[in-house]
């Protein structure tokens, strides 16, 4: 198993991710954290890596019915036949309030179930 190091913890979660910009067709979010996320599309997609792009994120939770904006970088990105998988840093944007109580919240949901494991 690989073992990364990175500057900020990312949870496994999912939600759906408008991006016109690179997809007419949803992606789905894979994980996230304060500083980026990975997202698939159903479909391999064309990414300029010099542009930055705005996505909706809409998170199936009732804590967060509604979908916040964040503009992003694309970072690296893998292409299949029927697949992207794209990955994004997150620049300043209006939604990023939103964006950091989301991360608060998956990090107490996940604090939360590893200190149920010991219960």
């Amino acid at each position: 198993m690989k073992n990364e190091h990175r500057k900020e913890e990312r949870f496994t979660d999912t939600g759906r991710v408008d991006a016109q910009e690179l997809c007419v067709l949803p992606g789905v979010l894979d994980d996230i954290s304060a500083s980026g996320c990975r997202i698939h599309f159903p479909v391999p997609v064309k990414v300029d890596m010099e542009n930055d792009y705005s996505i909706k994120m809409k998170i199936p939770r009732k804590e967060f019915l509604l979908p916040f904006s964040l503009l992003c970088r694309p970072r690296w990105i893998t292409n299949s036949e029927n697949r992207s998988n794209i990955g994004f840093s997150f620049l300043c944007s209006p939604g990023t309030p939103l964006l950091l109580r989301y991360i608060d919240f998956l990090k107490a949901a996940s604090k939360k179930e590893a200190d149920s494991l010991f219960d």
